[in-house]
């Protein structure tokens, strides 16, 4: 065996050992707490998981909110990386947004969710909450990477009249970028906070944070833990996805 297969065989031991470790203390502190409703077993949740899996609805809730969540993460990237490109050019544009970014960044993330829901659609909240919160992050990575730019390779770029196109791709796309996959990352996983927390409030049809709401309601504890599960474990492997997507890209 390769020593890196002997690394990788004990880094994947090593991380059994440690979830097994952090399900033995869960399964005994729920036989000590002796209410399934206060904290279910580990044994309860994947038995609730598994019987929510198997209805339609549970794979539809999935699906939507996937949706609903990646478009707002998509409008809030879009929307931080082309502000971030006019705040780095202009002063005056970057004086004007700052009051915009430090009250999103200050106002709790509720009060937004409750104001949306005056303002749309129930189906679109999620949407537009995710897209405002992954905003100001991307904002703050794209235009630190492109004030972070070399300005020495910039200063003989422009003695050596290197096009504004070959610039950009040669040297400030790559400068940019470490930060970008930086934000994206952080911005993903406050995008599923947010999203499905604006799922609960407003509980549109067929989603996530309705079925949470409901397991919440009925106290259904073990729904609560599955539902809970499905979500941190979407979240994870979303942003591996994206991640992946970005280094190919990269590599290309």
């Amino acid at each position: 065996m390769s020593d890196n297969a002997k690394n990788n065989a004990k880094k994947i031991l090593k991380r059994i050992i440690i979830a097994a470790f952090w399900l033995g203390a869960w399964q005994i502190l729920s036989a000590v707490v002796g209410l399934e409703v206060l904290l279910p077993s580990p044994v309860s949740v994947v038995k609730a998981l598994a019987d929510e899996a198997s209805t339609a609805d549970f794979w539809l809730s999935v699906l939507y909110s996937i949706i609903r969540i990646s478009i707002g993460f998509l409008l809030g990237t879009v929307l931080g990386t082309v502000t971030a490109v006019i705040s780095a050019a202009s002063k005056m544009f970057t004086e004007f947004l700052s009051p915009i970014i430090h009250i999103i960044k200050a106002t709790p993330v509720a009060s937004f969710i409750i104001l949306a829901v005056v303002w749309i659609k129930t189906n679109n909240v999620p949407s537009f909450i995710s897209m405002l919160i992954v905003f100001p992050v991307i904002w703050m990575n794209v235009k630190t990477g492109i004030s972070e730019t070399d300005k020495e390779l910039l200063e003989m770029s422009d003695a050596f009249g290197v096009k504004r196109s070959k610039k950009i791709a040669k040297i400030y796309i790559p400068s940019v970028k470490p930060y970008f996959i930086s934000g994206a990352s952080t911005a993903m996983g406050l995008a599923w906070k947010s999203g499905v927390a604006a799922e609960v409030i407003c509980n549109p049809t067929l989603s996530l944070g309705s079925g949470i709401y409901d397991s919440k309601i009925y106290l259904e504890t073990p729904n609560l833990f599955a539902w809970t599960a499905v979500v941190i474990i979407l979240s994870i492997v979303l942003e591996k996805i994206m991640l992946l997507l970005i280094n190919r890209g990269k590599s290309k």
